[in-house]
């Protein structure tokens, strides 16, 4: 078994123990296979859904580096990460990710993965999303970009 892979697995089971979360873990290296962090689901613990183990990874990663982004990291984890995941791991700039179960494994358990995968393809029956005031908030749009130039 993969050394990460198996360290995700461990503090999956750590996290499953504790009733902290769902049946997940993550782990981050940087280029040199220096393990930056780990983390396992917390949902349950935090009262936060947002707390999957990749983003509770990658929140310490970045805290103990100090830095946004995650560039020449590697993130292993024990599910196929979900879309949120996936959006943080993009917006963290890491490149290169190694996962063991899948989505469907994940959703043949309960998990709703599937429902959001659904959503993103057109899908508009989760929730009720309209687009309202768009000129007055596009002002503070311009207003960071004049002040701050695009970011990448």
């Amino acid at each position: 078994m993969n050394k990460y892979i198996k360290l995700a697995k461990d503090a999956s089971l750590r996290g499953i123990t504790k009733k902290e979360g769902g049946p997940f873990g993550a782990v981050i290296v940087d280029k040199n296979s220096n393990i930056i962090a780990k983390g396992n689901n917390k949902v349950i613990k935090k009262k936060d859904p947002t707390a999957h183990a990749e983003i509770v990874a990658i929140r310490k990663a970045c805290k103990k580096l100090k830095t946004s982004s995650l560039d020449g990291c590697t993130l292993y984890t024990t599910c196929e990460p979900c879309p949120m995941c996936l959006s943080a791991i993009i917006w963290a700039n890491i490149k290169k990710v190694y996962y063991a179960c899948t989505k469907e494994d994940a959703s043949d358990i309960g998990f709703r993965d599937n429902d959001i995968y659904e959503f993103i393809k057109g899908n508009n029956k989760i929730i009720d999303l309209k687009q309202i005031d768009r000129e007055e908030c596009l002002k503070i749009m311009k207003k960071y970009e004049k002040e701050n130039g695009i970011i990448y």
